[in-house]
């Protein structure tokens, strides 16, 4: 029986260099895999805007970053907020959980916190019976409806919820519909947009790149 020659020292070395190689591949890429997750976790998400409600602010096919740590970013799988820079107020623009699925995530303006008072009489809107700043807000419909949408009774916002609208008011499902926002279910602070697709013309919108959102 033939006994198998022994591997050459410079084989032995190949075959161990492989092996280091692809040892540093591999840790490399669950280094990488590692800050994306934080990052995506505590930093900042990308999202895709899909429909018109937040019209002419953010388009569908604007694609943009969220900032998670200016209100402070959620610990997975708990309640609990690292610390952030500031409280939601009137004006931001949020991306959250959906309240009624919180699989999804939605994007508004939020117009009044906890303690405001809300009113809607005949599209316009009042928080603490004062008429609320509409630069951004657009209207489509001229038809006055006596429903939620341009009609709502007055209500006090509980403490830590959020009243959410979209700037494209006759086109937006909101808190108008289907009520205040927790603040646990914020993903964070609307930050810039990267990227801007016109569905439409089927190309790119350079414009919008780069543009801070506000």
């Amino acid at each position: 029986m033939s006994e198998r020659p022994p591997r050459s020292s410079a084989a032995m070395m190949a075959a161990k260099q492989k092996k280091s190689f692809v040892r540093e591949m591999l840790d490399s890429i669950g280094f990488a895999l590692l800050i994306f997750l934080v990052i995506r976790t505590f930093a900042f998400q990308a999202f895709r805007i899909p429909s018109s409600s937040m019209e002419l602010t953010l388009l569908p096919g604007d694609f943009l970053f969220v900032n998670k740590f200016y209100y402070g970013a959620k610990i997975p799988f708990t309640d609990t907020r690292l610390p952030g820079f500031t409280e939601p107020k009137p004006g931001d623009i949020i991306v959250f959980q959906y309240p009624q699925d919180p699989s999804q995530d939605y994007i508004k303006r939020c117009v009044a916190v906890g303690g405001d008072t809300v009113e809607v009489k005949d599209k316009k809107l009042y928080v603490n019976g004062v008429p609320a700043e509409d630069e951004f807000v657009i209207h489509r419909d001229p038809h006055i409806r006596r429903d939620g949408r341009d009609n709502l009774a007055a209500f006090k916002i509980p403490p830590g919820h959020l009243f959410m609208m979209g700037d494209n008011r006759d086109e937006s499902s909101d808190s108008r519909f289907w009520g205040t926002v927790d603040s646990k279910l914020i993903r964070g602070k609307a930050w810039v947009t990267y990227f801007s697709w016109d569905m439409k013309d089927k190309r790119p919108r350079f414009k919008r790149m780069f543009k801070m959102i506000r």
